[in-house]
């Protein structure tokens, strides 16, 4: 069994993350899809990881 931090185990996680990572492919042009997206370069990549960074810090400034 792995403990790694990668992985979500509730179902309903995995599909809100899913559904959240893929507005923030839009909200920065990439063409992210469903399954294997192995041909994005690392540049697309990590924009979408920083636009998903952004939203989590906007959610939490406001909530505070």
């Amino acid at each position: 069994m792995s403990n790694s931090s990668n992985k979500l185990n509730i179902p309903q996680a995995r599909e809100a993350m899913d559904k959240f990572k893929m507005e923030a492919a839009s909200e920065v042009g990439v063409n992210l899809k469903e399954g294997y997206n192995g041909d994005l370069t690392s540049r697309e990549a990590g924009s979408i990881g920083g636009q998903m960074v952004k939203k989590m810090i906007e959610s939490y400034e406001k909530n505070m």
